[in-house]
């Protein structure tokens, strides 16, 4: 919920508050991301919306919109520690491509991090910048050094 609440109504929807919201968007069938499974049990997670869905953003002065187009945002990632490094994140990436595709989207947008090395999984939440190149997105502005905006364009 970090994207989709503001400072105090973030901060106020702690915990199980959030859990709750969250619950709230599946249960009326607004998907907020994909879930990658493995034997039967979920092993990835990856949220993709239209920009529209995350207010967060349009008030970042990092991650502020680019232009007036329409794109989806990819904002966050959870991948089980199990399977960490073996490309999962790049292959929720081409999906969440997919899917912003059969829904009408022409222009899906990451926010991913540039990492110099390893980094904790906490602080690479919204995904590596390795890794969205991986799956085909192409930077298009980087306003602070480790923060770049990514883009694939739908054919």
């Amino acid at each position: 919920m970090y994207w989709k609440l503001r400072g105090k109504a973030f901060e106020d929807a702690a915990g199980d508050e959030a859990r709750q919201m969250q619950k709230s968007l599946v249960d009326a069938r607004n998907s907020p991301g994909l879930i990658a499974y493995s034997e039967g049990h979920p092993i990835g997670w990856i949220a993709v919306e239209p920009r529209s869905a995350y207010p967060r953003l349009a008030y970042s002065r990092v991650l502020k919109p680019v232009d007036d187009q329409p794109v989806w945002s990819i904002t966050c990632f959870y991948i089980s520690g199990k399977v960490r490094r073996k490309g999962l994140t790049v292959r929720l990436l081409m999906e969440a491509v997919k899917y912003a595709k059969e829904h009408g989207g022409s222009i899906v947008e990451g926010y991913p991090v540039e990492t110099s090395g390893e980094a904790p999984a906490p602080f690479i939440f919204t995904g590596t910048a390795s890794a969205f190149r991986q799956a085909g997105f192409v930077e298009c502005i980087r306003r602070s050094a480790t923060r770049p905006i990514y883009r694939y364009m739908i054919s």
